[in-house]
Order: C-alpha cells, then sequence, then structure tokens
C-alpha cells in the first residue's frame, strides 16, 4: 500500500528544512560580517587614539621645552578628547594634568598669580583622578606631589601646614610603586631647595637628589637644569655651567637652560 500524499508531505519538510538551513547559514554569516565590522571599527577607534595620544604627547613635550602656551592648549584639548572618548584611561588624565602644570609655569611667568593658581587647581583635579583609576601610577604621584609644593608656595605657611604632609605622602607613593622614577627625586629636590629648614629645605640635600634624578634618567633635561639651579644658588658656578651644558646638549631647544646659560656668561 503506497502512501504518494506522505512521500509528498516529506519531500515538502525536507525542503523546508534545506532551505530553513541554508537561511539560518545566511543570517549567521550576516551576523558575523556585522560583528567583524563592529569589531573593525571598534579596533580602528581604539588604534586612532593612542595615534592622537602619542602626538598630544609630542606636543606636550614641544611646549614644556619652548614654553610655547599655544602648543600646551592644542595638547590640552587632544587630552581632554581622549577622557571624553575613554572614561577610564588614567594616562590622559595625567598628561592633561601635566599640560595644566606647564601651563601654570607659563602663567607665573606672565606674572598673573589668579591664573597660575587656577591652572594648578585643574592640574591637581585630573592628576586626582589618574591616580584613582590607577593607584600605583609612580607619575602621577610625583606629579600630584609637585602640584601642592606649588600650591603652598601660594598658600604659604598656612598652606604648607595643611598640604605638606599630602605632599610627602603622594612623593612616598611615587617611590614605593617606582623608585627609578626621576620625577620623584626632581619633585623631593625642589622641596628641599625651596622649602625653610624648618620645613625640611636643605641645599645640599636639594643637589644630592637632583643628582639622583640624572643617575636614574641620564636622559632627563629636566633633571640637569635644576641640578644647575641648585649649584648656581650655592655658589659653584662652575657645577652648574657643566649641569646646564648637559641639558642643552640632551634638549638645546629648552628654554629654561638657555635663559639660565645665558645669565652666567
Amino acid at each position: 500500500m503506497s502512501f504518494p500524499s506522505s512521500r509528498g508531505g516529506s519531500k515538502n519538510k525536507a525542503q523546508f528544512a534545506c532551505r530553513w538551513k541554508i537561511a539560518v547559514r545566511i543570517q549567521q554569516r550576516l551576523v558575523l560580517a556585522l560583528f567583524l565590522t563592529g569589531a573593525s571599527r571598534i579596533s580602528h577607534a581604539q588604534a586612532r587614539l593612542p595615534a592622537i595620544v602619542r602626538s598630544a604627547e609630542a606636543q606636550l613635550e614641544e611646549g614644556r621645552t619652548t614654553l610655547d602656551e599655544h602648543m600646551l592648549m592644542a595638547a590640552r584639548r587632544s587630552f581632554e578628547d581622549c577622557t571624553r572618548k575613554d572614561l577610564k584611561n588614567s594616562r590622559c588624565y595625567y598628561d592633561l594634568g601635566r599640560t595644566d602644570s606647564y601651563i601654570a609655569d607659563i602663567r607665573e611667568r606672565q606674572r598673573d598669580k589668579r591664573a597660575a593658581q587656577q591652572a594648578i587647581d585643574l592640574a591637581i583635579e585630573n592628576t586626582r583622578d589618574s591616580i584613582d583609576l590607577n593607584a600605583t601610577y609612580a607619575d602621577a604621584h610625583a606629579l600630584l606631589a609637585e602640584l601642592y609644593g606649588k600650591k603652598i608656595g601660594y598658600g604659604g605657611l598656612f598652606a604648607g601646614m595643611r598640604l605638606g604632609p599630602k605632599a610627602e605622602a603622594e612623593t612616598q607613593k611615587a617611590f614605593d610603586s617606582d623608585p627609578n622614577d626621576p620625577r620623584i627625586y626632581i619633585v623631593i629636590g625642589r622641596r628641599q631647595l625651596y622649602s625653610p629648614r624648618m620645613f625640611g629645605g636643605d641645599l645640599e640635600k636639594a643637589i644630592e637628589s637632583f643628582r639622583k634624578a640624572t643617575t636614574v634618567d641620564p636622559q632627563c633635561d629636566e633633571g640637569f637644569v635644576w641640578l644647575a639651579i641648585a649649584y648656581a644658588k650655592k655658589g659653584d658656578t662652575s657645577a652648574a655651567k657643566a649641569a646646564v651644558d648637559e641639558a642643552l646638549r640632551l634638549n638645546n631647544r629648552n628654554v629654561i637652560a638657555t635663559e639660565i646659560r645665558a645669565a652666567m656668561r
């Protein structure tokens, strides 16, 4: 006994199943294509971001060297853009804080104390954000200690009593995170160079700290600049000239080093 209708139904079912499998495969391929397209876009975005950061850091270095306000402001805009695109990028917040610190230096040279203090406050805020994202970021801790020192310079004795312990704590955290970070020794040296003796000021120790910075990183022109300043304060002109000459050998466009050397002639 034959069942033609049943065989026809089985055939139809088989055709349907085959078509369904093909449709599923097509859908899977479409999903995979969409995923790969999205992943490619994310990958390109991630690739672009480091390139943007690297470019901004080059601008920061140029602005730091030449004290070019426009270059620093351009770098700042890029770092701000980075923090908007990647809220958890501790490096961008650190770079933003560092840029604000150099902008404060420029404002101080322009004798605009109010603008300098505003820049310092912004730098402190951004550097704290960096540390919140990466508690072991030695450079950020060292920068925050330096910024507290700058703020003490504007606030006097009471600011020193309030912020001095904070600066000391940040310096220790930086040292604990990376004892070979030259910025730490520059920060310590600056505090020893400018603080009253009752608050730890000591010219010889400052020179020792700056020398340590240049030993840890012999390519750090900033370390040699501060070493020259300390030697000049001591009255050791020969050693000061040697230090500033080394700073200029490492970076012949360093404005501060150029000014110091010109004053020695």
